[in-house]
């Protein structure tokens, strides 16, 4: 049975100049996250003491980095009772200095991230003047070291009645459910990068500081080797100065509908991964040095042979397969580049202008993922489209809706 596609993100309505001339800003699946980072309080432990163990935290727990779910849309999250076995009363009992001078890379624990707080929650947790429900994600991915209390709190859990999603791709969560799985790719009700930072943070025992958001040299004790005794260090000089932290990474990627000349029709590829008669938006990864505008005429032009010319922005999305940032555009072909040729780049199995009257029929009849089958309302050897989660439809929907239309006159 196909999963029903979740709504998108709702913003909340904003009457302020920029929204009257350029309209309601656009809200992408995996964003319009609902809680608070609130990232300067990640280093004050009092703070995140406190957020672990208040009644009304919750905790999205991660096995080999997939999520606890209650259901395909929605996440499972557990109380602190559900965890401590693993992590232990108080985890962030140290404080920051504290817990840099005794780093020990021989000594694996269990990575805690916080995630934000859900401020709609204002009877539960509050420090200073912040009140909401405190997020947090754990992996409990059963490793050395920690493998036998992993396997008892995820047994434990299970027989709770959640699992852990089994699903490659986690595209049927509701729209905050889905920001809060980008956030561990972005959880629940909108929780924070879990999923990106655990996948960097699992590949090697290094400090992290603020709490997992990044990797710094360690001082203290280290071990030269596995199993070898810990000896002491002194201050690592890589530790003063601005250059040495090292935060999560974000390729940045454009992804561009190019619309012809005349405005007309509107170029899409395939590769040769996708279903039959399944097309897309163009994209690629922006190179170092090079403004996002710069990229979308190089990508358009080697993986089409189609010479765009104006470029304009339409929105962003955050892009957790396996850490990307979906930089959206619409492009303009050049009156004489629209021949297209794949022998730049033979990265596309092929590259058409379709009118459009064929992708409006398409976004109302062929929209599918990319695994799923066809839609019911779909015709053999019709266009197919991806669904409203990806920005390619977004992009999409934006040019047959009038989109360039609407810019050409502000």
């Amino acid at each position: 049975m196909t999963a029903p596609t979740p709504d998108l993100p709702n913003l909340a309505a904003d009457d302020s100049m920029l929204s009257r001339k350029f309209g309601r800003e656009t809200a992408n699946y995996f964003s319009g996250s609902p809680l608070n980072r609130v990232s300067f309080l990640r280093a004050e432990h009092a703070f995140l003491a406190s957020a672990f163990s208040h009644p009304t935290a919750s905790f999205l727990l991660m096995n080999n980095l997939s999520p606890t779910i209650k259901d395909a849309a929605n996440l499972g999250f557990v109380t602190k009772a559900d965890v401590e076995p693993l992590t232990g009363p108080d985890p962030f009992r140290q404080t920051e200095e504290e817990w840099v001078k005794s780093f020990n890379s021989n000594v694996i624990s269990p990575v805690i991230l916080f995630l934000g707080l859900d401020e709609k929650k204002t009877t539960g947790f509050e420090y200073k003047d912040f009140k909401g429900a405190p997020y947090f994600a754990i992996d409990v991915t059963p490793k050395e070291g920690l493998a036998d209390r992993a396997d008892s709190v995820i047994e434990a859990v299970k027989a709770k009645g959640l699992d852990f999603s089994k699903a490659a791709r986690m595209m049927s969560l509701t729209a905050p459910e889905g920001d809060l799985h980008l956030r561990t790719s972005q959880i629940s009700t909108g929780l924070e990068r879990a999923e990106p930072i655990l996948r960097r943070l699992r590949r090697a025992h290094t400090l992290r500081e603020q709490r997992a958001q990044a990797k710094v040299p360690s001082d203290g004790l280290c071990g030269g080797s596995r199993g070898s005794p810990p000896k002491e260090r002194g201050d690592c000089p890589t530790r003063h100065g601005v250059s040495n932290l090292c935060f999560p990474r974000t390729d940045p990627t454009i992804i561009v509908a190019v619309v012809s000349a005349d405005g007309t029709k509107l170029l899409l590829g395939r590769n040769k991964r996708f279903p039959p008669d399944w097309y897309s938006t163009l994209a690629g990864f922006l190179e170092p040095g090079e403004s996002i505008e710069e990229a979308v005429r190089r990508e358009v032009w080697e993986e089409s042979g189609v010479t765009a010319g104006r470029v304009v922005l339409h929105s962003s999305q955050p892009w957790p397969y396996p850490a990307n940032l979906m930089i959206g555009a619409i492009a303009q072909a050049t009156p004489d580049g629209e021949t297209i040729d794949l022998g730049n780049d033979p990265e596309l199995e092929d590259a058409k202008w379709f009118t459009m009257e064929e992708v409006r029929d398409a976004l109302t009849t062929g929209v599918s993922d990319l695994g799923g089958p066809a839609p019911s309302t779909y015709k053999e050897g019709g266009l197919r489209l991806p669904p409203q989660t990806a920005i390619a439809n977004r992009l999409i929907d934006a040019v047959c809706g009038g989109y360039l239309a609407a810019v050409s006159k502000m």
